[in-house]
């Protein structure tokens, strides 16, 4: 679904097209229509508007990613705002950053970042306002394309997350999704250049503390611990239960199994 593009000087450009997807438009939508259709069907509560994701790869995680984001197109069609929130790969960084950009842009067009929530997190005084986290980092970018294709309209609102406790990062998120028509993305992959059985074994433990709404994660279980520990602790805040839709690493999908990243889809709902 492509998005019309609109006249802005402050845009984020896409920093992986081409690497971590297509970088052509046409192409991109293809592929995500085709891992969405070939997603297995999982049941999920109706009332679900958070989801863990992965980030890497379409040729990696997309088939991982792409089990949440079919259970979003079977059950969500009042979306207005999406909350993104994921680590930072490149810079560090204290806290949580927010984009002084008004746009993303992707090869499908250009997502508007929700001023109001710019606005409340700007105002609370302790969320950096920056371009420079944003700039090189994936984990939000790759969620974005999947977004375009499901969501006719919608305002993002984009959350680097860096070293930062998780009670102010489930702050930050109760702020900005007190609203009906949002949904919250967490993006985390898990274990990282372990061996195939060795990986599963750890993906399991860490699945289990994930079920477990652990807010304890560290690095080695998941490169987004810091944004998924806020997120596990304001869904435990909340009473929510949490799910498990699918998890595979890259020896399951592509790349050999000396060396391997772990992928999982979780689904977050009223209890």
């Amino acid at each position: 679904m492509m998005r019309p593009t609109r006249s802005n000087a402050s845009v984020r450009e896409p920093a992986v097209a081409g690497y971590f997807y297509p970088d052509d438009p046409v192409e991109l939508e293809q592929m995500i229509e085709r891992l969405l259709d070939a997603a297995p069907v999982v049941t999920t509560h109706t009332a679900t508007h958070t989801y863990i994701v992965p980030h890497a790869g379409y040729v990696y995680s997309g088939s991982v990613a792409a089990v949440a984001y079919a259970a979003m197109r079977r059950s969500l069609s009042n979306i207005r705002r999406v909350v993104v929130i994921g680590p930072s790969h490149r810079v560090y960084l204290r806290g949580i950053a927010i984009p002084q950009a008004s746009a993303f842009k992707t090869p499908l067009g250009e997502i508007p970042i929700d001023p109001r929530n710019k606005r409340v997190l700007t105002q609370r005084g302790d969320v950096v306002l920056s371009d420079m986290p944003h700039a090189m980092e994936h984990s939000l970018e790759v969620q974005l394309p999947f977004l375009q294709v499901l969501f006719e309209q919608f305002e993002l609102t984009a959350l680097v997350v860096g070293d930062a406790a998780p009670e102010y990062v489930a702050e930050v998120l109760a702020a900005v999704t007190r609203e009906p028509d949002t949904l919250v993305l967490a993006s985390s992959d898990l274990s990282h250049y372990l061996g195939y059985e060795e990986a599963r074994r750890a993906d399991d433990a860490t699945n289990a503390r994930i079920l477990q709404f652990a807010n304890d994660l560290v690095g080695d279980q998941a490169c987004g611990a810091v944004a998924l520990n806020g997120v596990l602790t304001l869904a435990k805040r909340r009473g929510a239960a949490i799910s498990e839709l699918l998890r595979l690493n890259s020896g399951d999908t592509a790349g050999d199994r000396s060396r391997v990243v772990g992928y999982g889809a979780y689904a977050i709902h009223d209890a």
